[in-house]
């Protein structure tokens, strides 16, 4: 049987210092147990600025056991300048202890090799109150001046969401997330006055149908 779904695991206002932005989360799917077509979209940017990151990806989700599904596709990042196009590598799933984790490595046009990690686990308050830790961290091969993103462990980002589901769908929420460059990308964001860390405040939606 082909079911779909669509999930925006995060629509939501960051509030920083009078850097005040917003940033959001989401993907979707359409297939049957096996092989999936899946689309995921991130980014983020401040208000009254130009969105700084913004990306699409489209997949081919092939489950490898019940638990976890290889990944293969593109991903199109629009923003920033200079564009770049990328192919795609990764596996997406359920880790033991109920782990929800994703990790890809991208090939960029250029020959640019980066990675990401994401982690993250629900853990329930109550019946309706969760607790969502949340952990990312991005990886370079080289680095890449034009993009701002220096080679090792460029980026990570820390936080925790409580969200209220006064239904499954529907489940606003706060949050505070620690966001950190590291090595030549921090080097990057000092040399164009930007900040290399920062906590943010937290508020948002996330809902799926």
């Amino acid at each position: 049987m082909e079911t779909s779904k669509v999930l925006i695991d995060q629509a939501e206002v960051r509030i920083r210092d009078g850097r005040d932005g917003y940033a959001w989360d989401a993907q979707a799917w359409y297939g049957g147990d096996i092989d999936k077509a899946w689309v995921k979209t991130e980014g983020e940017g401040e208000f009254r600025e130009a969105v700084e990151k913004a990306e699409v990806q489209a997949l081919w989700s092939h489950a490898i056991d019940p638990w976890f599904d290889l990944q293969v596709g593109v991903r199109q990042d629009f923003r920033p300048n200079p564009q770049r196009t990328h192919l795609v590598v990764g596996a997406q799933g359920l880790a033991p202890y109920w782990f929800e984790v994703d990790g890809a490595l991208f090939l960029s046009n250029k020959g640019d090799v980066t990675a990401r990690f994401e982690g993250e686990y629900d853990l329930r308050v109550t019946q309706k109150l969760i607790l969502q830790p949340r952990v990312e961290f991005d990886l370079a091969l080289q680095d890449v001046p034009e993009l701002g993103i220096g080679s090792g462990l460029s980026s990570a980002e820390l936080g925790a969401r409580l969200r209220y589901e006064f239904r499954p769908e529907f489940a606003p929420y706060i949050g505070v997330e620690y966001e950190r460059a590291f090595g030549g990308t921090a080097r990057f964001a000092r040399a164009s006055g930007e900040e290399t860390n920062g906590w943010n405040l937290l508020v948002g939606l996330r809902t799926w149908f």
